[in-house]
């Protein structure tokens, strides 16, 4: 009897199964639609070897993400993504991952500062934050270079450049 490889190959994981809330927190003109938020999830899914997740992403100005930083990092500023990990008893399995907070325009002005597109950095951080939600993290050195590997792959596969280019 053969064993399955312990490791999955990208192409084994063919569908996500997303269960995606999404809602804004200020008018949407110009801000990315669902589906985008949809397709950069279930790529940060791909990368990360899942196949299925809950998240829930709020988009957002700046005075509420300015109060989340504050009360939940206790940091007197607007940033440009917040993770929260679902807390989830032990022994409980589910395919909540959490929640992710996005200010627009945070995110808005580093394109501009960066030289990139708002739907690039858009999706950069929405990948980034899913990872987060995942336990990835960028602490130290080694834990920042994996998390940026698994980040370039499903930004170039989306079409997306280096963001750290």
């Amino acid at each position: 009897m053969k064993r399955k490889p312990a490791v999955r190959a990208l192409s084994d994981v063919q569908s996500s199964r997303v269960d995606l809330r999404l809602s804004y927190g200020l008018p949407r003109k110009g801000l990315p639609a669902a589906s985008s938020f949809r397709r950069w999830v279930v790529e940060a899914l791909r990368v990360a070897m899942r196949s299925s997740a809950e998240v829930c992403i709020r988009v957002c100005d700046s005075e509420e993400a300015l109060a989340l930083n504050r009360d939940y990092r206790s940091k007197a500023y607007a940033t440009n993504v917040l993770s929260f990990p679902a807390d989830l008893p032990p022994g409980v399995e589910s395919d909540l991952l959490g929640d992710l907070a996005i200010c627009a325009a945070v995110v808005e002005r580093e394109a501009v500062e960066q030289g990139k597109t708002q739907s690039a950095h858009f999706a950069h951080l929405t990948i980034h934050g899913v990872l987060h939600l995942l336990g990835h993290d960028h602490i130290d050195a080694n834990e920042a270079e994996q998390m940026e590997r698994l980040e370039i792959l499903a930004l170039s596969r989306l079409g997306y450049p280096d963001p750290y280019a």
